[in-house]
């Protein structure tokens, strides 16, 4: 049996988590109609030193950030990824993942987060497909 990736409760708790949560939405410029963008990246596990790596991806447009290729991280695998809606209150945008961001992440096989100006949000399996065997990057 493999060993169980960490929770997405479990990894929202991680401290390391929380301070890439807060980066990626500083980072989104909110408070900026013409800049403000999505950032984001993924979330890995290495069962060897029991540790959250995390690898922000570039930039993204408004609405959208490209979470496709996750790097191969050294001993770690990826269990999650996240990225921020920075959007304003009562816009078409919603605050929580969209349909796409739950449809994505059913078949990417890790949760994903979302943050935004309500909270801290995921969507997916609670945790990574498979556990901590296979391949690196997404499971699925």
């Amino acid at each position: 049996m493999s060993p169980d990736a960490p929770s997405a409760d479990e990894l929202q708790a991680n401290p390391v988590l929380k301070a890439a949560f807060a980066g990626a939405w500083a980072d989104s410029f909110v408070d900026d109609n013409d800049l403000r963008h999505e950032e984001g990246g993924f979330i890995y596990f290495n069962p060897t030193t029991n540790s959250v790596v995390v690898r922000r991806v570039l930039p993204g447009g408004q609405d959208s950030l490209d979470l496709s290729y996750p790097p191969e991280v050294p001993g770690a695998f990826l269990v999650a990824t996240y990225h921020t809606h920075p959007n304003f209150p009562n816009r078409i945008w919603t605050a929580e993942p969209s349909p796409e961001d739950r449809r994505v992440a059913s078949g990417s096989g890790v949760p994903w987060f979302v943050v935004s100006h309500v909270g801290i949000f995921w969507t997916g399996p609670e945790r990574r497909v498979g556990g901590l065997t296979g391949k690196p990057g997404y499971p699925i």
